[in-house]
């Protein structure tokens, strides 16, 4: 089984309206729930095999935040990425080098949470289900075991999620002194 965990990037800032989109870098908490992330997918041992991330600050910030848990994970920047729909980052991973059991994808919504729905397709935990229905969040990691022997394969329905960890779960599960990080 093939491992997809699809991240949202963490909370940007907005301080500076002249700033482009593209451009925008993360805020003080979207930095905390970057870290509180990285660790968290460290304990759970998530390991992925490789990272794509779109190329913009806040998702290239995210993923500077997280790498240090992850260290050694091999990274592709993507301007594709970059606001990418469902049918664009399904596309994507769907060239994926075959000796890749396990790949993060840290992009933004609405495409990351589409995505994600269409892929598990209602299998899974009913109340994990709901929460992704309801909202991705910034920060949001959803896991997804895929049933597919190669990546040219995957497509709606063939995806389980497997759990589904926004980032104010992490908050009261974090030990005193995690902003030191």
């Amino acid at each position: 089984m093939r491992k997809l965990f699809l991240l949202r990037h963490a909370k940007s800032s907005w301080d500076d309206p002249s700033a482009e989109d593209f451009d925008r870098p993360l805020n003080g908490r979207g930095r905390k729930d970057a870290k509180r992330m990285g660790r968290y997918m460290a304990e759970q041992g998530f390991r992925p095999g490789i990272a794509l991330v779109s190329a913009a600050a806040r998702t290239v910030a995210t993923w500077t935040l997280i790498e240090p848990r992850l260290e050694g994970v091999p990274v592709s920047m993507e301007a594709e990425l970059y606001e990418a729909g469902k049918s664009r980052l399904l596309d994507r991973l769907r060239r994926m080098d075959e000796h890749m059991d396990s790949v993060l994808l840290i992009g933004h919504n609405p495409g990351i949470g589409r995505l994600a729905e269409v892929l598990v397709d209602h299998h899974g935990d009913p109340a994990l289900l709901a929460e992704l229905a309801a909202k991705f969040p910034t920060g949001a990691l959803a896991v997804i075991g895929l049933d597919i022997a190669h990546w040219g394969e995957l497509e709606a329905g063939r995806g389980r999620l497997l759990s589904f960890i926004r980032p104010r779960e992490l908050e009261t599960a974090s030990p005193a002194g995690e902003t030191a990080l």
